[in-house]
């Protein structure tokens, strides 16, 4: 008696180019995660954009004007004429002392020989925007809120501004976002010191015939109080509301 023959089937293999079938993980995912990596193409960073002309030059101006004071004369002398005659003249002398004097000349000077008060007022304005300006520097625009001045005395010689930040103006600066800043400005008439040997003199000298700066002395006079509130508004960020901050 013959016995049927049993055929054996072979596995069937799908070709190359055949999409694999439901539920069969892909190759790729059988890769272990770093050659995957190595096959994808290398993504490339976008590119930042290069700033304008005027931009780099309105760059450019704002770090030198806060340089030294020749060049901060030099650009009051196109964008700031009044500060340009009055001759107030800034300072830094550390990170934190700033320091802001208005001479005693006639441009400052009103009808009865004292410092006339929009003198100083119009100052003030100056020395606190530039106080902001120079923490802030080129990457900022500064513009003044509002600004409150108490007269306390007449003022017979140069005028010194003493500022005093009420917030942390670096703090503020380092969040990278527009802010309002206040400053107090205390204002005091300076007077020339004498040395030893003339104040000698000056006791033996009768007071109806001593000169003003003779009978002040060394003594400085507080001639006035100066509240004021800033707006600091980064550039770029005028930049990305479509604000024009350059006319």
């Amino acid at each position: 008696m013959d016995q049927p023959t049993r055929t054996i089937p072979k596995p069937s293999v799908p070709p190359e180019d055949a999409p694999p079938s439901e539920g069969a993980p892909h190759p790729a995912d059988a890769l272990p995660p770093a050659a995957a990596a190595q096959d994808e193409p290398p993504q490339r960073r976008p590119k930042r954009a290069k700033p304008k002309l005027m931009d780099r030059i309105d760059a450019f101006v704002s770090r030198l004007s806060t340089k030294n004071n020749f060049w901060h004369r030099v650009c009051s002398l196109i964008w700031l004429p009044y500060a340009f005659k009055s001759g107030i003249q800034m300072k830094r002398l550390d990170g934190n002392t700033f320091r802001a004097v208005l001479p005693f000349r006639r441009f400052n000077r009103n009808w009865y020989n004292a410092m006339a008060g929009a003198a100083l007022l119009g100052n003030s304005e100056i020395a606190g925007g530039s106080y902001v300006f120079g923490f802030a520097g080129a990457d900022y625009t500064v513009v003044c809120k509002h600004l409150e001045y108490t007269f306390k005395r007449p003022c017979f010689g140069p005028a010194e501004y003493r500022i005093t930040p009420r917030e942390d103006i670096a703090a503020l600066i380092a969040t990278g976002k527009e802010f309002n800043i206040t400053l107090d400005m205390e204002i005091v008439q300076l007077v020339p010191s004498y040395a030893k040997k003339e104040r000698e003199k000056l006791k033996n000298k009768p007071k109806s015939e001593r000169t003003l700066k003779e009978r002040l002395g060394g003594r400085e006079k507080r001639v006035g109080n100066c509240a004021a509130t800033f707006h600091v508004t980064p550039k770029q960020h005028q930049k990305d509301k479509g604000r024009t901050y350059r006319a």
